[in-house]
This record gives structure tokens, sequence and C-alpha cells, in this order.
């Protein structure tokens, strides 16, 4: 396989990932790291992951990995850095979305970038300053105590200015994450976010488990995309051991992931209904969920459909009776969802919260690294399931949903939009689904080897790099889309009002459990 022109031409001579998705690996020495990254920008490429590793039990130092996307191609780009100076150029001026990456590998691995923002993200004085938990000498024994830690917010000075914190405990039952504001009267200036406050050691944990042992904990990183994570992490291991899903398998995730998106598009369009001041929304796209989950759980084994993608395919088949069940359910609810979607954009107190509200300029969202979603409302075409040979999309064909204006009315009518489109997949899907295996089993991969898997989760584009030795995992690192749409949140809300705040957050429902990890 020809590594795309986009790759090639940085003179990298990458190597081809055996992944469902076109993905070559590449290694660089750390002096052409900036060169590479920008090459990667001035063809419309961009940072899709950045995660640090410890190869000094290989007697190769440290390595900075970054996932790069151009024309839905990826490029694994590995930078040995040597194990006394772990340091790299930083590049969160050529990818905005790079900062907090930059700042969570250095808590995490001790690699450190050269921005001028060294502040901790992860670490939350948990552990001390000079102890960095994913270096393989890290033991319990190293862990002695919490630090203490002073963090750093941006003041914003001026007459009238003045500060509101939020968090990090709420009054609901959302994870944790603290907001600053820097407002005069109710207009917000600033807003700067601190989270981590929900990190669980996740890329820890995989350390040492087996292949298949560890979709479960994939699963589990952000339990609303469940489906998402567990089939980037089922691509990554299929692509590392040369194991082909079987057909049905692939359509039945499809189906899963599908029912996913649809889900959540219910919940968030029901809480936004609520934030605007329409409670009946809230009622009936609960009503609508509930029922949702109820068959989720009857057909797939759980409400939210956890464990049910596994590696070499899914782990319970849905047979006639059930495919004619999630047809008539989809008819159904597109019925529904049609006379309430008139009913927001008939509303004229709806409206009028929603319009103009939290605006992320199509080039800001660019300039960001936006995807998902969030992208697509603000103009931006981005989605995985389109990228060639994604196995079912290919063959059901996908319409991009997207909108221009990148406020919270754009925002809900993509999600009203996917919907539509998720519920037209699920019919095809139910239809056409062909008949055969549900699972391809595997025998224990021996030495050393890497997978990739990429996925659009309902929020996004789910990232999942792994690297094996011996049969158990060496490294896994998941990325949430979140990563690069937090930082978009802090400028939508620029100009608006504090009690717009949580209509804005809401509108784009981003995660704190996925990005903290």
């Amino acid at each position: 396989m020809h590594a795309p022109p986009a790759f090639d031409s940085l003179g990298l001579q990458p190597a081809p990932l055996r992944a469902a998705l076109p993905a070559w690996h590449a290694r660089a020495g750390v002096e052409r790291l900036r060169e590479i990254a920008v090459g990667v920008a001035a063809k419309g490429g961009r940072l899709a992951a950045l995660w640090g590793a410890d190869e000094r039990d290989r007697g190769e130092g440290f390595a900075l990995h970054l996932a790069l996307v151009v024309d839905d191609a990826t490029l694994w780009l590995a930078v040995p850095l040597p194990a006394g100076r772990p340091d790299y150029p930083d590049l969160a001026d050529v990818f905005a979305c790079a900062n907090r990456m930059q700042r969570a590998a250095y808590d995490l691995v001790g690699i450190r970038s050269g921005a001028a923002d060294q502040r901790q993200w992860l670490r939350h004085a948990a552990w001390p300053a000079d102890v960095y938990p994913l270096r393989r000498d890290f033991g319990l024994e190293n862990w002695y105590g919490n630090d203490v830690e002073q963090y750093r917010f941006v003041q914003v000075a001026g007459e009238g200015v003045h500060e509101i914190p939020v968090g990090p405990v709420h009054a609901g039952t959302i994870e944790p994450g603290h907001f600053r504001f820097s407002v005069v009267g109710e207009k917000v200036l600033r807003l700067e976010e601190r989270l981590g406050y929900v990190h669980k050691a996740v890329d820890k944990l995989f350390e040492s488990r087996d292949l298949v042992a560890g979709s479960r904990l994939a699963g589990r990183i952000s339990g609303d995309s469940t489906v998402a994570y567990a089939w980037a992490y089922a691509m990554a291991v299929e692509g590392l051991a040369g194991v082909a899903p079987p057909p049905r398998a692939l359509w039945l995730r499809a189906a899963a992931l599908e029912r996913e998106r649809v889900a959540n598009h219910l919940g968030d369009l029901g809480y936004l209904g609520n934030d605007g001041g329409l409670a009946f929304g809230l009622a009936q796209f609960m009503r609508l969920k509930e029922e949702w989950l109820r068959l989720n759980a009857r057909l797939f084994g759980h409400r939210y459909l956890m464990d049910y993608v596994i590696p070499g395919g899914v782990e319970r088949n849905i047979g006639r009776h059930g495919c004619d069940e999630i047809a008539a359910q989809c008819a159904a609810l597109a019925r529904e969802v049609r006379v309430l979607r008139d009913l927001y954009d008939d509303h004229a107190g709806l409206q009028d919260r929603f319009l103009t509200c939290g605006r992320l300029a199509p080039e800001t969202a660019r300039l960001l690294g936006v995807v998902g979603l969030a992208a697509r409302a603000s103009g931006l075409p981005l989605d995985a399931r389109v990228a060639p040979g994604h196995e079912p999309y290919d063959r059901l064909g996908v319409a991009l949903q997207t909108q221009t204006a990148g406020d919270v009315a754009a925002r809900v009518a993509v999600r009203f939009d996917e919907i539509a489109e998720s519920l037209r997949l699920l019919e095809a899907i139910v239809e056409g689904v062909p008949l055969g295996e549900i699972a391809t089993p595997f025998a224990t991969v021996g030495g050393r080897g890497r997978g990739l898997g990429r996925v659009e989760g309902w929020r996004g584009e789910v990232v999942v790099a792994l690297e094996s030795d011996g049969g158990t995992i060496r490294r896994c690192h998941a990325h949430d889309p979140s990563w690069q749409n937090w930082p978009a949140l802090e400028h939508a809300v620029i100009g608006n009002i504090v009690p717009d705040f949580p209509l804005i957050n809401k509108s784009f429902n981003l995660s704190y459990s996925g990005q903290d990890l």
C-alpha cells in the first residue's frame, strides 16, 4: 500500500499499518518534528492525538508519539527522545490542541515540550512533582504522598473585572471540572478550564494486560461512548494480530455505534430544551431515550452496550426478530422526533436562547482543531465514518450533517439531523446485514506489534494506539475528542452572559472522564 502524497512528501518513507482505516507508521528525529508538523498543517492535516512512552528498558530512551490525520489517512509518528534530556519543541503554535496533550505527557511520562505553559494538567499534586506514573520503573513504592500545588489561572485585569470560580464540585451529578470566569457584570471576558480531577490511571491499568482483557477496560473509559472506544480498541488489536472480523460482526458493530449515537443525541436534546426553559422537551426526550435503552438491554445485553464489541467481532448475535424490532423502533422514533423538532424550531423562547448563543466561527474551529459534532456544526465536514474502506459505512454511505453558524442552534440542528441519518443507517443495516459468524477467534500474538484504531463516536473521533510485547499490552493510549473540543468551549462562551454558560456547555457536552484518563 502506497502512502498518500501528503505523507510521502514529508520524506519519512512511512510503513503501512494493518488497520481498518488507512494508516501508516514512521519514525523521525526530534530535529525534524516541527518541520513535519508544519508540513502536515500546510496540507490541511490535523493533530488527532499526542502521547509519550518510556522505552528505557529497551535501551531507547523515551518517545513522543503523534497521530496525524490528512485526508482521512492517519500517520502514527514516533519521535525518539534521549533518556537524559527528553525534550522536544512546542507544537501548540502549529496545532493549538497540542497544549494540554503536551502538559499531560509531561505529568505522566516526564517528557517536556518547549512551551511557555508548563503548568500541570493531570497531576493535581496527587503524586510528587518528580514522579511520573507511566515510566517503566514506576511502582507503588514511588507513590509516597501528595505534594502542594497552587495552579496559576490566567488573570484578567481592568476596572470592574472580577472572577467567578465554578466547581470542581457541582450541584448536579456531572463529573468534576473547574471553570474560572473573568467577567464584567454578567458578560464573560474569558473562561479558563481546569480538568483532570477524574484521572484514574487508565494508561497504567492497560500495561501488562492481555490483548483481549484490555477490551473491557477500553469500553469503560467513557461510559457514554463505550461502543466507540471498544471498536477503536478492537480495530487496534485486529490490525496488530492480522485478524479480520466477519462481515456480519462489522455490520452489528455499526448498529451498536449508531444506537449509541442516537441515545446520546436524544438525551442532549432533552437537556438542551430544559436549559432553554422548555421542561416538556426534557420529559419527552428522556421517555424516548428510555425506550431506546430498554431495547438495547434486551437485544445487546446492556442498556449502554457495554462489552458488546470484542476483539475479533461482537459478543452476541441479533436474529431476524431482533432486526425487525430495531427497524420498527427506528420508524416510530423518526415520527416522534420530527414532531419534537417542529416544536423546538417553532418555540420563540427556545430559539431566542439558542440563536447566536455560544458561537464558534468556522475559522476558529479549524484553528483549534475541533472535531466531531462541534466541528460539523461550525461547517467542518469531519467524520471518520466516511474514511475510505471503513466497513460497513463505505457500503451504506454516510451523509454528513453540517451547519455553518456554529452556535447552540447549529449544534442542536446537527443533533436532530444526525438522529435522522442514524435511523436511516440502522434501517439499512438491519435490512442488509450479511449472514455468517459474529466473531473470528485468534491466538495469542507473540513478539512486538502495534495497531491503530479510529472510530467516529457520537461526540467525535476516538483514537486508540496500541503496542504489544509478547502477547501483552506494553502501551495503550486512548484519545477522546474532548481533548480538542474543551478549549473551543472557552472561545465559544466569550461575549456571552454567565447564565448562558450551562446552555453553551451542554451544547458541546464534552467528556471529563474520557479526557482525564
